[in-house]
């Protein structure tokens, strides 16, 4: 199993371009079940979860070529409407297939994603919506085996919380349901509106584009089309926060400022210096600058708010600021497991509930230690404190972040750190 190894310490200066958004991807490469034909789709980052959603729709029959970032996908011959445990267990996103396979077969048997409970987890804001467009929902021996008598039937879908991954999935199925379905309380991510311009690009109708209100009017057939995947943000993010880390100058650019911001509010309270133009940002945390960073408070809130996705991130920078942070985490219940292993790196953190009281080391707080990654994003905080630590730091268990971030090592060795790869 191979390990991250950083000499940390080192400002990051020089250019990072931004990949093409997972998160985007993955519902859209979904959505080219919807119908058959050649697919193009350009800017999708190869990842290990690219490649296993890839891995899925092959199991179902399509088939896909790479050329660099372009994909061409084609449907024409789904072959099953099921996909198995081997494949769902490593990826949550997975059952976005279960929108287009309803809408496209009118049957579909997922097995349900890992770790999932019905209840207390989103996977039931996608049953109930699709019940709610007459698709009849089963839960036997760890599946989902969703069915519906003939076309789907357009209705009004209420979710009590916004769910990306629920709207997703409820917009795939409706675009070819009988009849109008509204989405209230839609989930607005720039991912989701990369979803919307996908879908309408294939011929479906849908209104409220950016908004917490869809309405889909359902047609009678789709064709394929040609897409790009937007920037990743939170990809950007994570090159912002460590630049400022490591009182460097970073120019992020290839990426989407006005799908930041909330964070880039965040880090103009903290101190850093942000300037934004087109499709670059840079930010800058000089030595001297970096000395005066201040601890600032974070709740984490659906889009536009300040995502949960760079939460883990920006707790590793409130360690090296002045004064008392206070991050509270209102989207996912279990998403402090970075904090023990900052704590290894010198940090001091208490947690309580969900929320986390950060007391600010000032910016030599860290030292380079031994940690585990525990998920994905704390995966990249443990990058960021070990990019600002003294001395060596490892990350063991690092295939997290292989998941979302493409070519790491070599874009962080291309702005000046010292990082490479080594087999436990």
């Amino acid at each position: 199993m191979d390990k991250l190894i950083i000499e940390g310490g080192r400002p990051l200066h020089g250019e990072v371009c931004i990949s093409g958004a997972k998160n985007a991807a993955l519902p859209i490469i979904a959505a080219t079940l919807l119908t058959g034909g050649e697919h193009v789709l350009t800017n999708v980052p190869d990842l290990r979860d690219t490649r296993t959603m890839l891995s899925l729709l092959a199991e179902m029959g399509v088939r896909h070529r790479r050329d660099g970032s372009t994909l061409s996908i084609d449907s024409s011959d789904i072959t099953e409407a099921e996909v198995s445990y081997d494949l769902v267990k490593t990826m949550r996103a997975s059952v976005l297939v279960l929108g287009p396979l309803l809408a496209r077969l009118g049957r579909a048997k997922v097995s349900l994603p890992g770790g999932c409970a019905i209840g207390a987890r989103p996977i039931n804001f996608h049953i109930s919506g699709f019940q709610r467009l007459g698709v009849t929902c089963r839960l036997e021996h760890g599946y989902v085996e969703a069915f519906a008598a003939g076309r789907l039937q357009g209705n009004s879908v209420y979710f009590d919380i916004p769910s990306v991954t629920g709207t997703e999935n409820i917009l795939m199925a409706a675009v070819l349901a009988e009849g109008d379905t509204i989405i209230k309380n839609a989930a607005r991510e720039p991912e989701v509106t990369n979803l919307v311009d996908t879908l309408t690009a294939m011929g479906a109708s849908i209104e409220g584009r950016g908004t917490a209100e869809l309405i889909v009017h359902g047609v009678d057939r789709l064709h394929p089309a040609s897409v790009a995947i937007i920037a990743d943000r939170i990809e950007a993010g994570t090159y912002l926060i460590a630049a400022a880390a490591t009182g460097g100058e970073v120019v992020v650019s290839g990426c989407r400022p006005d799908h930041l911001p909330a964070l880039l509010e965040k880090l103009a309270e903290v101190g850093v210096d942000i300037v934004t133009v087109d499709n670059h940002v840079t930010v800058r945390a000089d030595p001297i600058s970096r000395a005066r960073l201040k601890g600032v408070d974070i709740k984490t809130m659906p889009y536009p708010g300040y995502p949960t996705d760079l939460q883990a991130q920006i707790m590793s920078l409130m360690c090296l600021c002045d004064g008392m942070s206070v991050i509270k985490e209102t989207i996912f219940e279990n998403r402090f497991m970075h904090v023990a292993e900052l704590r290894r790196l010198g940090a001091d953190i208490r947690i309580e509930g969900n929320t986390a009281a950060v007391r600010g080391l000032g910016p030599g707080g860290f030292n380079g230690a031994r940690v585990m990654a525990t998920d994905l994003r704390a995966s990249s905080s443990l990058v960021i404190g070990g990019l600002a630590a003294a001395g060596r730091t490892e990350i063991s268990r690092i295939y997290h972040l292989e998941r979302g971030y493409e070519n790491l090592v070599e874009k962080l060795c291309a702005v000046g750190a010292r990082v490479w790869k080594e087999t436990d």
